[in-house]
């Protein structure tokens, strides 16, 4: 086995240890990267120079009887919405290239603290819109599993990397579900924290009230060490919450007798593949054998959730998006015969049609005389969202869902049709606007041999339940082993 397949807390600990160095197993990954690239394509920007020489600083470290951090010499792929001091950050857009970040995000900020390695920034669909990472500025992403279907997006590029050994870790973000459904699509586990659990400072804004930044990794243990580095109350962020980060490794018990797990009525819905909703009911089966209890639990509002999310959502971005006009940021076109002319065209040429579709659509919603009619109402209707999630966690500990109706698509199919992509989404999105936490694992494979995703949700800040939930299935269970033959 390369160093590159092993687990992030394997790497640190043998790091640690002195058995292997930081260097060696940078070399590792940098070394697949480049053997799978040409394939997978998850990286827009590769650091390679710059990953020897923080990996090099790691082990002098050590050499010098210093512990780095948790996540010592670990390897880790940033999405490309992420703020990294000195280095160009496009959010996988054309209208960002050029852009250097002056400072580092929060999240990145600790992960150094912490002793990690960054590899370089990975694809995403363009300003984190998609579910695909078919709206990349750059190109599209291919699944480790089968490279003529879509990773899932708008984290796809970083799902893809962890499934195919490039990076042992990797962050995402998750707006309406774009860690999970990629997650689900590449057979790896990605967590979105609660609303609030993990700092947005420097994280390049879609929705300011659903972005949430969180990991991927290649089992639970994994999940639980980068949370613990990356959760903490941050003053620079207005919504970061004033809540103690707690070690969430010690919440890794293989037990859940008792347990009551809700199934919602709603998640079998009429579309869903037949392939995936046999590989989900197996997965509650497995959860019964080790002791949980399956209840039926109803949430009335989750249908109205897509359609309250792209309200919601593109109106925000719509806002987001505004400062993006050629003076500050990025491209400028030159060539313009007035100020005016300049924004046009500089926005017109640096965005893709994705972001345009709903930069269009939020500022339609947001205008005077359709404010009241659908921006309003989605918000009333995205309180009622919160609350059935209210009702039913007062019935069971956590909520299991699919995270995706589909296993990954080929690629090209969806692109003409908005509405069936935005669909890919249905099981996630609620997540967001109730601002719970949420993780993806993988429960199985279908008849195609491709992987099929199962969700665990539960209450605000209750981590702790999902992460002893998923980590339980996982210990009895091989599915988190197997890995793509690229």
């Amino acid at each position: 086995m390369g160093l590159n397949q092993l687990t992030a807390h394997e790497v640190a600990d043998l790091v640690l240890k002195r058995e292997v160095t930081a260097v060696e197993v940078v070399e590792s990954c940098l070394s697949r990267v480049e053997k799978v690239e040409p394939v997978v394509r998850s990286f827009i920007r590769v650091d390679r120079e710059g990953a020897l020489s923080m990996a090099e600083d790691i082990d002098r470290r050590i050499a010098g009887g210093e512990n780095p951090g948790i996540l010592a010499g670990v390897p880790v792929a940033l999405k490309d919405i992420l703020s990294v001091r000195g280095k160009e950050v496009t959010c996988g857009s054309r209208i960002l290239q050029g852009y250097i970040s002056p400072y580092d995000a929060t999240v990145v900020r600790k992960l150094r603290e912490s002793g990690a390695v960054f590899l370089g920034q990975t694809n995403m669909d363009e300003f984190a819109m998609g579910s695909s990472t078919e709206n990349s500025g750059y190109w599209p992403t291919c699944n480790p599993w089968d490279p003529t279907r879509v990773p899932g997006g708008s984290s796809g590029g970083s799902a893809a990397a962890v499934a195919a050994d490039e990076a042992i870790i990797s962050l995402g973000s998750d707006t309406g579900g774009s860690i999970r459904q990629p997650a689900a699509l590449c057979g790896v586990s990605g967590m979105k924290p609660t609303y609030g659990r993990v700092s947005r400072y420097g994280l390049i804004a879609y929705a300011s009230s659903l972005d949430q930044i969180g990991p991927f990794g290649k089992d639970i243990e994994d999940i639980a060490l980068v949370l613990e580095a990356i959760s903490c109350h941050d003053p620079l962020d207005s919504t970061s919450a004033p809540v103690e980060v707690p070690r969430f490794r010690d919440y890794l018990i293989d037990d859940i007798a008792g347990l009551k797990i809700g199934v919602p009525r709603e998640c079998f819905v009429e579309g869903m593949e037949r392939g995936v909703e046999e590989v989900f009911r197996s997965g509650l089966d497995i959860f019964r054998s080790m002791g949980a209890e399956i209840i039926e639990i109803d949430l009335p509002r989750v249908p109205y959730s897509v359609a309250c999310y792209y309200i919601l959502s593109t109106a925000e971005a719509s806002s987001n998006l505004a400062r993006y006009d050629g003076v500050q940021y990025g491209r400028r076109n030159r060539d313009s015969k007035s100020l005016l002319d300049m924004y046009e065209s500089t926005r017109r040429n640096g965005f893709g049609e994705e972001v345009k579709r709903r930069i269009l659509l939020g500022t339609y919603v947001l205008s005077a005389g359709y404010y009241d009619a659908y921006y309003n109402k989605s918000l009333k209707v995205r309180r009622l969202i919160k609350e059935d999630f209210d009702n039913a966690f007062s019935s069971c500990d956590c909520v299991v869902m699919p995270t995706s109706p589909c296993t990954a698509f080929k690629l090209g199919s969806k692109m003409d049709d908005p509405l069936q992509m935005y669909l890919s989404d249905i099981f996630t999105i609620g997540v967001n606007l109730a601002g719970l936490p949420a993780i993806s694992i993988n429960c199985g494979f279908d008849r195609e041999d491709l992987p099929v995703g199962l969700q665990i949700i539960a209450p605000p800040f209750a981590e702790d339940k999902i992460l002893r939930t998923a980590y339980t299935f996982e210990r009895n269970t091989e599915f988190h082993n197997k890995k793509p033959e690229l």
